[in-house]
C-alpha cells in the first residue's frame, strides 16, 4: 500500500477513535460505545504500526530518531522538474 492511502486510513481510525472517545464523555455508561472505542483504538494502533514500520514514526517519542530531519521540506522539493 503507498504512504498516501496508508496515512489517509490512520488518519480515519484516528478520527473514529477520537469521536467514540468525546461520545463516551457524555455517555459514560454506554457499554456499545466502549466496545467501539477499544475496536477503534485497536485498528489505529494496527495501521499506525503498519505505517511506521514502513515509512517511519508518526509522532515523536523516547524511541525515535531524528532521521526525519534528513527529509526533503516542502520548500526543499522541486516542483517544476516532473521527472
Amino acid at each position: 500500500m503507498n504512504r498516501e492511502k496508508l496515512l489517509l486510513r490512520v488518519s480515519a481510525a484516528q478520527f473514529a477513535m477520537w469521536e467514540m472517545r468525546v461520545y463516551m464523555d457524555t455517555h459514560t455508561d454506554n457499554e456499545e460505545a466502549t466496545k467501539l472505542y477499544k475496536k477503534y483504538l485497536r485498528r489505529y494502533e494496527e495501521l499506525k504500526a503498519e505505517f511506521e514500520a514502513n515509512f517511519g514514526p508518526l509522532t515523536l517519542g523516547e524511541n525515535n530518531s531524528d532521521e526525519w530531519l534528513k527529509d526533503p521540506w516542502p520548500w526543499d522539493v522541486d516542483c517544476d522538474n516532473k521527472d
